[in-house]
């Protein structure tokens, strides 16, 4: 099989880590882009000696940076972000500044540098108030935070990017993706990591509203997969966003009670009110990215849940 280089953006963040080991251990050639504000260097230790993978330090927002991230890369798989509802209602400059801007800076360095493709991560979010279930990549609604309206902004530059510039770009809608190196821990980390950390340390967790609210909850190992292929996708199909989940959907209440019964406990959670700006239902239609892309999620959540607390189990 042929070799590449590739830059992943927020390499040492939980999809970028996964992305990282997966490149690395099928002998590509990987530069780690991170500026550590959320990712964690413990995610990416064991690669640190690797002949094929090289750790640069630094922040997208700095354009000169991106610059240099990008020189002698054939494909840019762009993670770096802040994620999180919540967090980006409390600082909404901070998620403009590196969401949109970054965001920009990377795709802008793509095009200088000649990057074969630039592949970024979107989110399900993108289709806000929208009550249509499964969600279809051209329906979308009103963006109800700013983390959300910052991935609406980044797809259309991605749209842009391909049609002025010619720069392959493929825009991945995340559905709830978990999974090992995910951080558990804060007031914004998402509810599988938490849930299984909380339980760990027999504390109830909390649920926000009723429980029956509902996620298409994706392994990351599906994700990696994802992000891989639509570097060798078509170029008939950039500027375009995909759906990347497994096609499902779980209640928060149900995926509590599955993780319970993993662990073999009896803990009651305590519900709370609604957190603004969240969704009550998502499920991705996943027939175009099975199409274009050749995505064929392997890892359903019963059995990526499995996995996913075994890895807790072990790294807690």
């Amino acid at each position: 099989m042929e070799k590449y280089s590739f830059l992943v953006t927020g390499g040492a963040g939980f999809i970028g880590s996964n992305i990282c080991h997966e490149l690395v251990s099928t002998g590509h050639s990987v530069r780690c882009l991170d500026d550590f504000s959320l990712g964690k260097r413990k995610n990416i230790n064991a690669l640190l000696d690797k002949k094929n993978f090289e750790l640069l330090e630094g922040d997208i927002r700095n354009f000169e940076i991106c610059i240099n991230a990008c020189e002698n890369i054939d494909f840019v798989l762009h993670q770096a972000a802040w994620g999180s509802v919540p967090r980006s209602i409390e600082y909404p400059l901070i998620y403009e500044e590196i969401n949109i801007r970054g965001t920009l800076n990377i795709f802008e360095a793509c095009v200088r540098q000649h990057v074969k493709k630039c592949v970024y991560a979107s989110s399900s979010s993108v289709y806000g108030d929208s009550n249509e279930l499964p969600r279809v990549e051209h329906r979308i609604g009103n963006a109800l935070s700013p983390y959300a309206l910052t991935k609406k902004v980044c797809e259309e530059y991605g749209r842009i990017y391909k049609t002025l510039y010619g720069l392959d770009t493929y825009g991945l809608r995340y559905f709830n993706v978990f999974g090992k190196y995910q951080n558990p821990e804060g007031d914004y980390a998402a509810v599988i990591p938490k849930f299984i950390n909380l339980l760990l340390r027999d504390i109830p967790p909390t649920i926000h509203g009723d429980g029956l609210q509902s996620r298409d909850f994706t392994h990351v190992s599906n994700v990696v997969q994802a992000n891989i292929r639509s570097c060798f996708a078509s170029s008939e199909y950039a500027g375009n966003v995909y759906n990347i989940g497994y096609g499902g959907r779980e209640t928060l209440a149900d995926a509590y009670s599955e993780i319970c019964t993993v662990l073999g406990k009896q803990i009651k959670p305590v519900f709370t009110m609604n957190r603004r700006g969240d969704v009550k239902h998502s499920n991705a239609d996943i027939s175009k990215a099975i199409t274009d892309l050749k995505y064929t999620p392997e890892i359903s959540f019963a059995r990526g849940l499995r996995m996913t607390i075994d890895w807790y189990k072990e790294n807690n």
